[in-house]
């Protein structure tokens, strides 16, 4: 090696992904084929047989032989085909679902949205759907146990005292998820007529929440502000004109 190419690339670039020498050239270049292992079999390429084979024919007019496809052509168009659905591989399923600090059970939370927003709650637990499982008790303020977002609760100072308290073990994001009715396909009247159907919680979900309550009521007649906390339960979260919820503390 003179010392015009120490340090020079065999193949440069002319251009923007343009080089001068080709794969080929530059394995010829390099004596790649030296670096082949001995007795290495070569892959066979396997060659296409002929489309068409010569079959004989009957009949003088026929000309006595004809070209036929080897493999015959589809009768009919191929009908379009539907995408594969790929199966679900829950990855979020694994998802580490945190929770703030302020939420421990037994805090007393108000719920800023939904049906029941304004209300006092009591943090029971954290489902494994990242929900948070809360009660009013219902007796009280006629909240039942249902999930809520973390985002859509205020936790405020108050706690109780909940670690006597035992939910049943059936509880969970299934438990509180609606079944839908499947409507029939062809129904008498007015095809216009939307007809809403009510919620009726189930006998089981009635004996569920008169459990959970009578606990926590007990819990809360074990304090001594218990007079305080049932009347703070059970009114309503509003603010007054000068009331600003960014400078006040729960």
């Amino acid at each position: 090696m003179t010392a015009t190419t120490a340090g020079k690339a065999r193949n440069y670039a002319l251009a923007s992904g343009v080089y001068r020498f080709g794969k080929g050239k530059m394995y010829h270049k390099k004596a790649l084929y030296k670096k082949i292992k001995k007795g290495q079999v070569a892959k066979k390429v396997s060659k296409a047989g002929p489309a068409f084979i010569e079959k004989p024919i009957g009949g003088d007019k026929n000309g006595g032989k004809r070209m036929v496809r080897v493999k015959k052509l589809p009768a009919y168009y191929a009908p379009a085909q539907k995408g594969k659905k790929s199966a679900s591989k829950n990855f979020f399923s694994k998802h580490t679902r945190s929770l703030r600090p302020s939420l421990t059970p037994g805090t007393v939370c108000i719920i800023l949205a939904g049906v029941h927003k304004g209300k006092k709650t009591i943090f029971l637990k954290q489902l494994t759907s990242g929900l948070c499982l809360v009660t009013g008790p219902y007796k009280i303020n006629s909240c039942p146990m249902r999930r809520i977002n973390q985002n859509f609760l205020i936790a405020t100072a108050t706690k109780l005292d909940i670690s006597g308290v035992k939910l049943p073990e059936n509880i969970n994001d299934a438990y509180f998820r609606r079944v839908k009715t499947k409507r029939p396909k062809k129904e008498e009247g007015d095809i216009f007529e939307r007809k809403t159907e009510k919620y009726v919680p189930s006998e089981q979900r009635k004996a569920d929440q008169a459990q959970v309550d009578a606990q926590i009521i007990a819990a809360i007649k074990a304090r001594e502000d218990k007079k305080t906390l049932f009347g703070y339960l059970g009114s309503m979260f509003a603010l007054r004109n000068g009331q600003y919820p960014h400078a006040m503390k729960f």
